[in-house]
């Protein structure tokens, strides 16, 4: 059950990039389990809404309106992805706790994330500090994703 935790860190800090990380797992037949998310996530149509919100979701963070991640529509996007990810990594009869690992760990992970992003910025900048955000949070997905 440390993978859905794991994906929950990552949707904290990006709400949709457990989806695309799940689309390529999907794709390349590694998603640990065969189960009602996991196969949902092998639709091409589905996999490629979760890659296309992912990558629009890191350019908006890059723009200077960009709302905090712990507004309410935020932290629902981060409930909704969190507990989808969670399920889709756990076993059999064990989803819905996977599910609540994944969101209890994204909602915390968003508050001290932002904290955090929010230092940085102050010494750096929004559009560098979203991108050394983003090579941390997507490959980190990948791998717990496609991990064996």
């Amino acid at each position: 059950m440390l993978r859905p935790i794991l994906m929950g860190l990552v949707a904290g800090q990006r709400s949709m990039t457990p989806l695309a990380a799940l689309a390529g797992a999907a794709r390349n037949g590694n998603l640990p389990y065969d189960n009602g998310p996991a196969r949902l996530m092998s639709h091409p149509l589905i996999a490629a809404g979760g890659v296309a919100m992912a990558a629009l979701e890191m350019a908006g963070d890059k723009m200077k309106d960009a709302p905090d991640r712990t507004v309410f529509l935020g932290l629902l996007a981060r409930t909704i992805t969190s507990g989808f990810a969670g399920a889709a990594l756990s076993p059999p009869k064990r989803q819905l706790a996977g599910a609540a690992l994944g969101i209890g760990t994204a909602l915390a992970a968003s508050f001290v994330g932002l904290a955090m992003r929010k230092r940085a910025m102050r010494k750096y900048g929004q559009t560098s500090t979203g991108f050394a955000e983003e090579a941390i949070v997507f490959p980190a997905a990948n791998l717990i994703a496609n991990a064996r």
